[in-house]
């Protein structure tokens, strides 16, 4: 295992960037939004993200400060039964939604995942309401569509009082500027891992990365299972804009991804850490959390970590933020609201975030850093300073979204996995 880093050597944990980039790029049309869903809803495969602002967060704590553990105790009071959650792979640390949730809002916890949000609204738009689940995690660009259809409900915020710990550089996002109906769970972004034994040389681009998959790791290689991050990296490949909406520049990717590089993928996989420990890919596209906890599972299996590199996709790549909301017709919303609040404590909130390896937004992070977990080991993987937010880009949801999604469903079909 690479010695842990420490906090000093992790710089701009909180990049000053992040807000204006994320708040330009993030503005959803609602009517585009609205036909994006109908469509999407009967169909799989898709992802994403976003960040800015700072409004009214809600009551308790005063506009500063850290909400203590005390303040929260009538909310885990009032929780019972069992909580549901529908959310991405591997995505908290057991505990936190095992015994120590039991224990917190004395609820026991059921959850079940998903692999693009376009697989979470079809689940929650053909249930009628009654899909019993509490809480679930979407992206925040694919939230104003879930909202206008009636998919998630608002949050009572009284019930919710730990939202003052959230950085205000991750309230207040465009999907959802009052907060009514979601809290950012954690962001990130996505590159690729490869084994140097296998792939001797140095992977920089997304050029690179496709070079690969239908080279040295033909028939190793794996990929997410979402059309938009497929698109996305054909577009920063070949300099194009991946919330473009272009016919030809649909054309040309779905020529590439399904005639070119589909034989050569061995999975359309949006969680390959532990498949990668097993030895079955020697390159893989990952969400940066999940290629960090890849690290750690290779040398559980007995493998050797150090010959896995890891890099951030370039020239660009994607910036997403997840999102905490609770569904429309939960059967325990109290239970729902009781531990979203619960997640934001700092502490459980560090906690989780030293298991998933993703940017929490909380305020003071080096502060809690320090304090909590001075030992975070690969936090280069999980804090990225301004020059790397630059290169990253959030999803908007275009018209272009369906096909993306039949991009996806083509290479499936070429590629038989």
């Amino acid at each position: 295992m690479n010695t842990p880093k420490k906090p000093q050597q992790l710089r701009m944990l909180a990049p000053t960037s992040f807000r204006d980039k994320l708040s330009r790029r993030a503005v959803i049309k609602m009517g585009t939004a609205a036909t994006g869903l109908a469509i999407v809803a009967v169909a799989c495969g898709g992802d994403d993200g976003g960040s800015s602002g700072g409004g009214d967060t809600t009551d308790g704590g005063g506009a500063g400060g850290t909400q203590a553990s005390g303040d929260w105790s009538r909310v885990i009071n009032a929780a019972s039964g069992t909580l549901a959650m529908y959310t991405w792979g591997d995505y908290n640390d057991p505990l936190l939604v095992g015994e120590q949730a039991e224990k917190a809002i004395g609820a026991t916890m059921k959850v079940d995942y998903f692999n693009s949000n376009e697989d979470l609204i079809t689940k929650l738009s053909t249930s009628g309401g009654a899909s019993g689940f509490d809480i679930v995690v979407p992206t925040g660009p694919y939230i104003p569509q879930m909202i206008e259809k009636g998919l998630i409900q608002k949050f009572d915020k009284s019930l919710i009082p730990n939202m003052v710990n959230v950085d205000p550089n991750y309230l207040a996002q465009a999907w959802d500027p009052g907060n009514d109906y979601s809290v950012c769970k954690n962001w990130g972004t996505t590159g690729f891992m490869w084994d140097s034994t296998v792939i001797e040389r140095d992977l920089v681009t997304w050029t690179d990365f496709f070079d690969a998959c239908m080279n040295e790791a033909s028939g190793n290689c794996s990929v997410l299972d979402t059309g938009p991050n497929l698109w996305g990296a054909w577009c920063w490949a070949n300099g194009k804009d991946w919330n473009g909406t272009d016919v030809a520049d649909l054309d040309a990717c779905e020529a590439f991804l399904v005639d070119e590089l589909a034989q050569h993928i061995k999975k359309f996989d949006s969680y390959p850490s532990t498949a990668i420990a097993e030895g079955a890919y020697s390159l893989s596209m990952a969400w940066n959390g999940d290629a960090r906890q890849a690290y750690y599972r290779i040398e559980e299996a007995g493998g050797d970590p150090s010959v896995w590199k890891w890099a951030l996709g370039s020239p660009d790549t994607e910036l997403w933020m997840d999102n905490y909301c609770i569904a429309a017709g939960a059967p325990n919303p109290e239970a729902a609201h009781a531990w979203i609040n619960w997640e934001l404590i700092p502490e459980i909130s560090i906690q989780d975030l030293q298991y998933h390896g993703y940017h929490t937004g909380m305020k003071n992070m080096s502060d809690l850093i320090a304090e909590i977990a001075p030992d975070l080991d690969k936090g280069d993987m999980i804090f990225f300073d301004d020059a790397q937010v630059a290169n990253m880009h959030t999803q908007e949801i275009t018209e272009a979204i369906d096909r993306q999604v039949e991009i996806l469903n083509k290479m499936k079909a070429k590629a038989g996995a």
